[in-house]
């Protein structure tokens, strides 16, 4: 397949084109989370890595699309624009609901269009097979707010500006709602290896949820850990970034 390098359509955002790059790296946003959230990531990682960040419907450029409330649906949207992009070796990066989608579209890769994803990075999630009764997007508007506040990750300006919250709080919802009524619904596992990362006190998984993504691939399996909660991303920026790249660098020293 050839790489459409014109308009990335809706879905996908290139912040640092590098037409040269050896692999590509798709990142999955967390609830609430845009495609901005992985600015970062595109630059640390660029030239060596080109990293296509994916932009769901109902926040900043794309306020006025239709939501989605479920991770397959979700998936099988996103897959079609990315399949443009596997003209180069792929791996996936999502966080927290993202991991959730990431894990989605690898599988419907795999499956339905018989390509291998280079690595999935799943990031705050807890393995497919783990469920817990979440329903935080059943709660009120300020019950989400508090969530948002116990979790930090939602920039404290915007948990601040009540009008501006109030715009993005219905995103934020449909976002919890596609997390927290995610069913796996079995299957093979993966062909390509997963690393899971996470916060080690994250209240949102656990190490045991966390090791059972290993359960998963049929290739090699990762748990890293890293201080911090939820969004311990914020202050570990250098440290998942150097694992993302070791790791695929070293992928493409084996392909070559």
């Amino acid at each position: 397949m050839t790489a459409d390098t014109g308009d990335n359509g809706l879905w996908l955002r290139r912040f640092h084109p590098v037409e040269d790059s050896k692999v590509r790296l798709a990142c999955f946003p967390h609830a609430g989370g845009a495609a901005s959230f992985f600015y970062p990531f595109s630059a640390a990682l660029t030239p060596s890595i080109e990293v296509l960040a994916v932009q769901y419907p109902g926040r900043q450029d794309r306020r006025a699309d239709p939501r989605i409330e479920n991770v397959q649906e979700f998936a099988r949207e996103i897959v079609k624009p990315l399949l443009a992009w596997t003209d180069k070796p792929l791996a996936l990066f999502g966080h927290s609901m993202g991991a959730s989608i990431a894990f989605e579209v690898a599988t419907l890769l795999e499956q339905e269009f018989d390509f291998r994803p280079a690595a999935l990075f799943a990031s705050g999630r807890r393995a497919p097979s783990r469920h817990r009764d979440e329903r935080v997007h059943q709660q009120s508007d300020d019950g989400i707010v508090a969530e948002l506040q116990r979790l930090s990750g939602t920039d404290s300006a915007l948990l601040g500006d009540e009008e501006l919250l109030r715009m993005v709080l219905p995103a934020i919802r449909s976002d919890y709602k596609a997390a927290e009524t995610y069913r796996w619904q079995g299957g093979v596992p993966l062909s390509c290896p997963i690393t899971a990362i996470v916060g080690e006190s994250d209240p949102r998984v656990t190490f045991d949820e966390a090791t059972t993504w290993g359960e998963h691939t049929r290739e090699d399996f990762a748990l890293r850990t890293l201080s911090g909660g939820h969004f311990y991303l914020n202050h570990h920026q250098s440290d998942v970034v150097n694992e993302i790249s070791d790791q695929l660098i070293s992928f493409c020293a084996k392909e070559a």
